[in-house]
């Protein structure tokens, strides 16, 4: 059966909440699964009123809450994909509007795990851990499905090249505000620490929406050089791995960061100190992964010079790395792998 023969008759029609009704910046996902389901026979719609609805993927939060707990009521399955909580405003400040949000964020998102989801669904172990720690075990059936990318379109082939005059450090996040750019300290002093070590100068890469004020800071701290990237669209990320020696994961307790399970599809390797569920997903064969040397919820100094050390041994050799963070990919982090995970928890295995 052909994917044009699936949409047209769809097995399933599934309300995913829209990207503009989403709490916690999930558009990525969304349009990941909106492109492959019709491939498996489902169709996806966004109202939560819709006649015929087999099934409600609620990613993160939604304000809707009176239709989904109408849906809940009609027996709809409610599969609620979760990241992690809201929770760098409680340690560095970021002003009462953005810390007010933040709570009521937290609120919402607790609210529908607990009283709408018939299934919740963690996007790692490590998010896993942290939701029932801070608010028990959920009396619905709960699964793990890791962020997954499409590996022909995130591949080690194609446009971006490596500059063979120096070693490129790149960063990729959405947004290093609001508190999150203390992960771009971290990674100047990564740079800087590297500089001192290596035979080629260091460029360090930074990709992301990032306040002037923030730049301008880091930019007068620094003693590397700093290319400033600025957002950078989807479709360009995989050259933008591709021109890069290796990634530093810069977010603190991250729940499972799309930006490595990409740099590793490119085969680029990540280089981060060991928070949230960067070990579920970077292997030894992948990157250096070491003991952040501190408390991270603490925002403690991390070891700066260990991670160093590992990186550097990542960096002589290279293509070994390469080939690994491939692999790595490949074994685990395939779209299609998400997807069926998905379909799973709402019971639509094929």
């Amino acid at each position: 059966m052909t994917s044009s023969q699936v949409s047209s008759s769809p097995k399933y029609r599934l309300c995913m909440i829209p990207r503009s009704e989403s709490v916690g910046g999930m558009s990525a996902f969304y349009a990941k699964m909106a492109q492959a389901l019709p491939r498996y026979g489902v169709r996806v719609v966004e109202d939560l009123d819709a006649p015929g609805l087999d099934g409600v993927l609620v990613i993160g939060g939604t304000r809707q809450v009176a239709s989904l707990w109408r849906a809940r009521r009609r027996g709809i399955p409610i599969v609620q994909r979760l990241d992690g909580m809201n929770w760098i405003h409680r340690r560095r400040r970021t002003g009462v509007r953005h810390y007010l949000r933040a709570e009521r964020a937290n609120a919402l998102l607790a609210f529908i795990r607990a009283r709408l989801a018939t299934h919740v669904v963690y996007q790692s172990r490590f998010a896993e851990g942290w939701w029932e720690r801070v608010y028990g075990r959920t009396r619905v059936p709960s699964s793990v499905v890791h962020n997954g990318v499409d590996l022909d379109r995130y591949s080690p082939r194609g446009p971006g090249e490596r500059p063979a005059d120096r070693w490129r450090l790149l960063v990729v996040e959405g947004r290093l505000g609001g508190g999150y750019e203390v992960g771009l300290e971290h990674a100047l002093g990564v740079a800087e620490g590297l500089e001192d070590q290596l035979n080629k100068p260091i460029e360090l890469m930074v990709a992301g929406e990032t306040p002037a004020w923030v730049r301008q800071q880091v930019t007068r701290q620094a003693r590397v050089p700093i290319r400033w990237a600025g957002a950078v669209p989807a479709d360009e990320i995989p050259a933008l791995d591709r021109s890069a020696h290796l990634l530093f994961a810069a977010d603190v307790n991250p729940a499972c960061p799309n930006t490595v399970i990409e740099a590793l599809a490119c085969g680029l390797p990540v280089g981060a100190f060991d928070t949230g569920a960067v070990s579920e997903l970077v292997d030894e064969e992948s990157g250096a992964v070491v003991a952040y040397g501190g408390d991270p919820w603490r925002l403690d100094p991390p070891d700066i010079p260990a991670l160093v050390a590992a990186i550097a041994t990542v960096l002589e050799e290279l293509g070994r790395y390469q080939v690994g963070a491939r692999r790595r990919a490949e074994a685990s982090f395939g779209l299609e792998r998400m997807v069926k995970g998905y379909l799973a928890c709402l019971g639509w295995e094929r």
